[in-house]
């Protein structure tokens, strides 16, 4: 069953994928049309699939950075405390 849609639809499909960095079966799933269709309309739009491939790359990256940023954060303020905790410790 083909179904038309709308030239505003598809060129949205396509920015998400593009310039949002959302995954081709993230977007053809959430806006309930078949992967097939997105990478056909991101051809048409002259977008390389290997562009919204490097683009979910960057985001896992920066994912993984907060991340740790965060867990080395944790460490720190625990260590500060640890350390002060044992400067009481050694004063009594």
């Amino acid at each position: 069953m083909n179904k038309k849609y709308p030239d505003e639809f598809k060129q949205e499909a396509v920015r998400q994928v593009v310039e949002k960095g959302y995954s081709v079966p993230d977007v053809s799933k959430r806006l309930g049309i078949s992967d097939k269709s997105l990478y056909y309309w991101m051809s048409k739009a002259k977008v390389p699939a290997s562009q919204s491939a490097e683009q979910a790359e960057i985001r896992q990256l920066k994912a993984e950075v907060k991340r740790l940023t965060e867990e080395r954060n944790i460490l720190k303020e625990a260590a500060m405390y640890f350390a002060s905790e044992s400067k009481k410790s050694t004063r009594s």
